[in-house]
Parts: structure tokens; sequence; C-alpha cells
């Protein structure tokens, strides 16, 4: 291929390196210069035009493209027309990508001017997703690099290929333990359903029983009687040896275990099996959550009928640290003094009381004291330091019914757009040498300080305990301790939202402590609940 500078009456047939912009002439680059483009760059004053044109025995680069990307697809994939030397392939059905990267990486060493690049591998993907592209570097290059390039190609074909789901009865079996909310087993079926729904897949039956090897293995068989195409196990209790209940209640029904562990992390604990020609998976406990882990890596190949061996799984290693584990120690974390955890108070009071009418909830009395005093009392007199109180609609008012107390005010003046801006408020006021904050509502007023404490006690970063909440016979309350890693998620809630979502994408890391009463549930949002807190408060 030539390539250089000539002048204009010179580059009819080759194509414009550069894009020219003057006065009126746009001239993009890889443009083919007809005697159109001539006439424009001479009117223009263009006198030196940088171009490429093609010699003998030379492809284009959309011919070159369009050539190699049709030699690396394989069934599942779609081809689409080239342009400006680019390729790209589409998926053209669900299903889980399969790359052949000793291939590709031979194919990339053939010439310079050829690239192929792809999604990771093993990647889940959906109809018309975009997977790989080939691009041809220069506007065209010699017809023997596009033929080493497609020889490589055809000689490992297919390099990419989408294998589409077929796996669409589950099995899935949970088994319990005191102390395991059936909540926490309706939220691992809610998000499996949501992990398999990409693949047509769906839970055809479901057990829930002791964590006991024999009850597990008469549930796997039950499940395995009904059709299930694959089949996962929810302990109560993680894997932590391949006797433990889950292998053991595995091998019980006739089973094998083909491989325990996996160097991803979160997933670890994970163990593949097989019964009955069936495959088996005992999860860890992160796939309780909807974040990405090593489960999801195995789950969606196994329902596109790929074989997860012991080999694919040490395979993993490289790529396997997903994300920061929650309940891992920080070095700051891990400094925390055994009998100081330095937890400040944010008392929320912001709010405009809409569905209390004309009254101010936060300024109602009861016994005397407006609410947002007693709330605020209540927190001095914990170990929370220090009280940090966030003020809104009619600020000077509940600062007046805070007078003389040790607080410190910080003021929201987005209070309108909701209770999301007054969490990112009195987040932000924290004092940088806390290591968490319970986050209080200024309208619950039989919150006291023992139950402010109990749940600082139990806030404990080395043991995983990284967000603290309240729960009444499973009702989860407030208020919540939370750790400063979370901070700027809390600070990124916008609007009329609380934190409650945030709760439950980090489950690994919520400690739940269970109280008595009803005060973690009881706020005070109508003229009826003001009256009924009264009541209660003034009789006791």
């Amino acid at each position: 291929m030539k390539f250089g500078a000539v002048r204009p009456d010179d580059a009819l047939g080759a194509t414009a390196v550069h894009s020219i912009r003057k006065d009126k002439l746009v001239l993009k680059k890889g443009t083919l210069l007809g005697p159109g483009e001539i006439a424009a760059l001479k009117a223009a004053g263009i006198d030196e035009i940088v171009v490429a044109r093609l010699e003998p025995g030379d492809v284009s680069e959309d011919q070159a493209a369009a050539d190699i990307a049709v030699a690396v697809s394989g069934p599942g994939v779609r081809v689409d027309r080239a342009f400006t030397g680019r390729c790209n392939l589409f998926a053209d059905v669900a299903g889980v990508l399969v790359v052949d990267k000793n291939a590709i990486d031979a194919l990339n060493r053939v010439d310079e001017a050829v690239t192929l690049a792809t999604l990771p591998a093993f990647k889940p993907v959906v109809e018309g997703e975009m997977i790989a592209t080939v691009k041809i570097i220069p506007f065209g290059l010699p017809a023997a690099g596009r033929d080493g390039a497609v020889a490589h190609a055809t000689k490992a074909r297919p390099v990419i290929r989408v294998a589409p789901y077929k796996v669409r009865k589950l099995g899935v079996v949970s088994t319990l333990l005191p102390g395991l909310a059936p909540k926490v087993i309706d939220k691992t079926i809610r998000v499996m359903n949501e992990r398999i729904a990409p693949a047509d897949a769906k839970i055809i039956a479901e057990r829930r029983v002791p964590h006991d090897e024999e009850a597990l293995a008469k549930a796997i068989d039950e499940v395995l009687r009904e059709g299930a195409e694959l089949v996962v196990v929810f302990g109560a209790s993680a894997i932590s040896d391949r006797r433990d209940v889950i292998p053991a209640a595995l091998e019980a029904v006739g089973g094998t275990i083909d491989h325990f562990g996996m160097p991803v992390d979160p997933g670890n604990l994970l163990l593949i099996g097989h019964a009955r020609g069936v495959s088996v998976l005992g999860a860890p406990g992160c796939a309780r959550s909807p974040k990405e882990n090593g489960f999801d890596w195995v789950l969606m190949r196994l329902l596109a009928g790929l074989p997860v061996g012991r080999e694919d799984v040490t395979g993993m290693g490289v790529g396997g640290l997903l994300m920061e584990i929650v309940t891992r120690p920080q070095p700051r974390e891990a400094a925390v003094p055994e009998h100081g955890k330095r937890i400040a108070a944010v008392v929320l009071a912001a709010g405009r009381s809409t569905r209390m009418g004309a009254m101010n909830k936060l300024i109602a009395e009861i016994g005397g004291r407006p609410l947002v005093r007693i709330a605020a009392e209540q927190a001095l007199a914990s170990r929370a330091k220090p009280v940090i109180v966030v003020t809104g609609h009619q600020r000077e008012k509940v600062e007046a019914a805070l007078k003389d107390l040790d607080v410190r005010f910080v003021h929201n003046p987005d209070y309108a757009e909701g209770l999301g801006t007054s969490l990112r408020t009195g987040i932000a006021a924290v004092p940088s040498e806390a290591d968490g904050a319970i986050v209080c509502l200024g309208d619950m007023p039989q919150v006291d300080a023992s139950l402010i404490d109990k749940l600082v006690d139990a806030f404990d970063p080395e043991r995983g305990a990284l967000v603290v909440v309240p729960t009444i016979e499973g009702r989860r309350g407030n208020p919540v301790v939370w750790a400063r890693r979370f901070f700027p998620d809390l600070m990124a809630i916008g609007g009329d939202v609380g934190a409650r979502h945030l709760i439950g994408n980090v489950a690994e890391a919520v400690a739940e402590v269970p109280v008595e009463g009803g005060a973690a549930l009881t706020d005070v949002d109508t003229p009826d609940a003001l009256s009924q807190v009264k009541a209660t408060l003034e009789a006791s």
C-alpha cells in the first residue's frame, strides 16, 4: 500500500488518511477521493493531502476485516457488515461466550495490521450483544496478512461461539439451623430466580430441610426425581470440608464430589459434584447476594451445558478477585480498640411531617419534651459520640427544641427532596476519626440509649459485622449502624429513599440483633401514631 502526501490532482481513487475542515469543505477520514472531492479540495485551496492507495496484491480494510470475522465466527454468532476497517460480531442467541484464547493470540500475531478483541471468555451474553470486533489498523494490507489470519482461524474453528442455554429446570434445596430467618431463604430464592432468568430457566422443585445429612440426602433425591436438570444446595452453614453435611448428603444419594473450593473471591467455598448424570452445586454463602461471585461463573456455564471440571475451576485464579470483600477487615478497622469502637450518632430531623397535617411531629411533645429532644437525649446518653443532628424543615424550631444539648447541627438545604438527602448530609458530617455511624430517626422516641448501645456493641469489623440491624420477630427496624467503608454508598443515595436496599446488597456484612418490644419498628408518622406512642411512654 502506498502512503504519503500528494497533490489533489494525483489523489484520484485514493483514500483520505486524515479529516480536513476548511471553510465549507468537510472531508472525512477514509473518504474515497473521486472527481467531486478533488474539485472541492482545489476550491478550498488545499495544495497537498495525505492519502493511502492500494497496490496490486493488497486487500481493502473492510474486505480483510469481513473475511477474518467470518473465519473466526462459530455457532451462535452473527457477523455485521464491515465499515471503516472494522467488523463487529454479535451474539445470535442468549448463552455463554466461548473463545479459543490460543487461536486468538496466534491470529493477533500474524500481522500488526490485524487485531481481534473479544469480551471475556465464558461471559454470559444476551441475544444481540456485541461480543467481538475485528479491526484492520491501516486502510489496507497485503493479502498474505489477511490469508494468514484466516488460515489460523480456519484451523482452530470455531474460534468464537456462543453456547446457548440448555438447562431449564432447577432444583433448589436450603438447609435450616436455629437463627436462620425464613426471609433469608425467601430472598435467596428470589435472587436465584433473577440469576437464572436470562437463561429462561426456572426452579421446578424446592425443599427446606434441617441441616442434617439424612434430611438433605432425601431432599436431593426428591428434587432429582421431580426432573431437576441441575440441583443447587444452599447450606445454613458453609461447607468447610469434603466430609461436611452437604458433600456427605451428595454421596449418600450415590453422587460424586468433582471438586471443592475455587480460587475466586467471593466464592471460595463452592462444591461441584453430580448425581445420576445431573450436576449438583453446593453454593457458597455469597451466592445469596445478587452481586457477581464465583458461583455465577460456574452456574451460567452449567446452564449452557458446558462442563466445569477441576482444571476449569483451578484456572479461574487470575481475575478471580472480583471485588473487595466487605466482611474482610481493613487495616484501619482492624485497629479499632476492643472496648473503644468509635461510632458517631446521626439523628435525622429534617423532614416535613407531611402525614401529620399542619403539625411538625418533631416538635410535638410527649411528657413535656419534643420528640426530637427525646431522640437526641437518648443518643447523647449512649456510647455513640458525637451526636449529629440533621435539620431541614423548620430548622429554627428544631434547634430551639434541642437548646442546651451537646449536639452538632448540620443543615440540609435540600430536605424537601427527601430522606436520602438528609442521610447524605449527616454522613458527610461524621468526623474522620469515627469508624462508623448509627443512623437514628428523630421520630422514634422509644429508641433508648440501651438499644443504641446494644447495636454499637454488636459492631465488629474483625468478625464481619459491618452493618448492624435490630430485628423483632424477623422484621428489621431502626436505628442501623454502618461501617465507614459504606459511607460513599450512603452518600450516593438520593431522593426520598433510605438505605434499606443497600442493606440487601451487602447481606454478608449484616449482623442482626434480636430485640424485644416495638421500639425499633415504631415511628411517628401520623396523629394516631403520636397518640399511641404518647400513651405508651407516659404510662411507663
